[in-house]
């Protein structure tokens, strides 16, 4: 997918910067938008396509997203060498950050500026009258899509946020900074999503119906697929199978580990997916900003910096037999399935096989796709919200085709409650370093004890927020508080 940038949108200072000034942008900033100049299929589509493209940085997708989300769980350690912290990734995984842990800024910030990418679109995509109507609808359809998964990422992790649903004026009134500076209860950021995804679920095609590059789109089984997550997170279990249900055409793939190969790429079971691959010109980088080199072996031999490791608890986790487990860890002393020797001079005893690339022309920009929305993960949700309905007789063949897929027979659990904590572990082996360990074990309740058998302390009342970036909560006193805890 072409990465590109438009140059003619500002942020408009939105959270762009620390300074408690960061609000006054000089009103010289405020460049005038040549419609016009988007006013084709082409330029419309490259606005959009800007907005996949915040997934490739740093910020968004890396080294502060792979602490708050994986290394900050039972899945992971911070790994590397104990000296080297990585900025933030040693009190992560301890579990004692505070507000003013880069991370947390970080992944805030790259979520803002990427719903602000969403915003330009659908500010200025109505107005393109020379655009092709359906590829319009379509574009308007993957933004409002975007912006519902970026804000799905934000309520999860903080809680209440702002909804910044348009472009703010430059300068700001004071209706733009309270929108900017106001935390919206979590109901309403939940029903902000709902009413995006509906619409775009409106609005996109089926995935069938793309070829070339445009399989790298999202479809209207992408929607589906993400509504059916935020009624899963919200408990909405019926909603959560009729939006299942809804999400037609995908299959799981028979071998496990091919769809986080190259090869394998936005295959029959990919319902969203990150492409790690831009254009490769000479201004143009390639993939997710050190994304694979920070997690890649670490030492004498090794090619990365080992961040990110597996934890025992996870290898632990797998059953004899499961496909899974050497499809998701690099084990010290191994052989990859491109040849590459892991040798036993190595840090650390095991690593993310998820996040490599036999792509080592460029370590730091390397082709490793990003998974987040997969069809096993559908079949699973189907499985849990039937269960939770008293359906488990129903739910049962969705949890036993995922497990049939990674060579395990049928679960052995029967009763409901059995079958809740076999479909939660099954999540966990299935879906292990694709980002939403953290989550499932804190909507689930599981996180005391998960961490608890990890070695870490969760607080409760405290741990199943991340607290409010320490530069936000200073530009919005008046507005906006901290999440509870003592942060």
């Amino acid at each position: 997918m072409k990465r590109i940038y438009i140059s003619l949108f500002i942020l408009a200072g939105l959270f762009s910067g620390c300074s408690d000034d960061f609000l006054d942008v000089d009103q010289t900033d405020k460049i005038p938008v040549d419609v016009e100049y988007l006013n084709t299929d082409s330029k419309a589509t490259e606005l959009v396509t800007s907005i996949y493209n915040q997934f490739l940085s740093w910020d968004m997708s890396s080294f502060g997203w792979n602490g708050v989300t994986s290394i900050i769980s039972d899945d992971a350690d911070k790994g590397s060498d104990p000296g080297d912290t990585g900025a933030d990734k040693d009190v992560l995984d301890a579990l004692t950050y505070n507000a003013s842990t880069p991370s947390f800024e970080s992944v805030w910030k790259a979520n803002y500026a990427g719903i602000n990418r969403c915003n330009q679109a659908l500010t200025y995509l109505p107005q393109l009258d020379k655009v092709t109507p359906a590829l319009r609808n379509r574009l308007i359809g993957e933004a409002k899509f975007m912006r519902a998964f970026m804000y799905f990422t934000l309520v999860k992790g903080y809680g209440a946020v702002p909804i910044v649903d348009r472009l703010a004026n430059i300068p700001l009134t004071p209706e733009d900074k309270e929108m900017q500076l106001t935390r919206r209860p979590v109901s309403d950021v939940y029903t902000f999503i709902e009413k995006d995804l509906a619409e775009a679920a409106e609005l996109l095609p089926e995935k069938s119906t793309y070829s070339g590059n445009d399989k790298q789109r999202v479809s209207k089984g992408s929607a589906y697929a993400l509504l059916a997550k935020v009624n899963l997170y919200l408990k909405n279990w019926q909603a959560v199978i009729d939006n299942c249900d809804k999400v037609t055409g995908y299959t799981l793939v028979a071998d496990y580990s091919s769809q986080f190969k190259l090869e394998g790429e936005f295959g029959s079971e990919s319902i969203f997916e990150i492409n790690g691959v831009g254009s490769p010109t000479s201004d143009q980088k390639l993939g997710i900003g050190n994304y694979s080199v920070s997690q890649a072996p670490r030492g004498a031999g090794g090619w990365g910096w080992g961040f990110n490791t597996p934890t025992q608890g996870l290898a632990n986790a797998y059953e004899p037999g499961d496909v899974r487990k050497n499809a998701t860890i690099i084990f010290r002393g191994s052989v990859l399935y491109d040849g590459t020797i892991v040798p036993s001079t190595v840090t650390n005893p095991m690593y993310n096989y998820k996040a490599y690339s036999s792509d080592f022309s460029n370590l730091e920009f390397t082709d490793t796709n990003l998974r987040y929305l997969r069809y096993a993960e559908v079949l699973l949700m189907k499985a849990e919200a039937l269960n939770e309905l008293g359906q488990t007789s129903a739910a049962v063949p969705f949890l036993n085709q995922v497990r049939h897929r990674a060579n395990l027979g049928d679960t052995p659990a029967v009763s409901q409650a059995d079958v809740r904590t076999a479909i939660w572990k099954e999540r966990r082996v299935e879906l292990a370093f694709e980002h939403d360990r953290w989550f499932d074990i804190v909507r689930t309740g599981q996180a005391q004890a998960a961490m608890a058998a990890d070695g870490k302390t969760f607080v409760v009342g405290k741990h199943e927020l991340w607290p409010i970036p320490t530069f936000f909560i200073r530009e919005s006193v008046g507005y906006s508080t901290q999440n509870p805890g003592g942060y």
